[in-house]
């Protein structure tokens, strides 16, 4: 049944049962997908390269939604 699972979610969830930790001690970088660390990892290396915008600007900008 393991090797039909496709959702890399479930996967890390099944292996963090077989390692026998529970999903709270699981260290949350290992249980979002490839492609949500691939995002995470686009953000910061725009934020170090300074492309950023501040928040206030942000806010500013969204205040009538918020």
């Amino acid at each position: 049944m393991i090797d039909k699972i496709s959702d890399g979610n479930i996967l890390n969830a099944v292996k963090t049962l077989l390692s026998g930790k529970s999903l709270s001690q699981a260290d949350w970088w290992d249980t979002i997908s490839q492609a949500e660390r691939a995002e995470i990892e686009q953000g910061l290396a725009e934020a170090n390269r300074g492309e950023v915008t501040p928040h206030a600007e942000v806010m500013a900008k969204y205040k009538k939604w918020l």
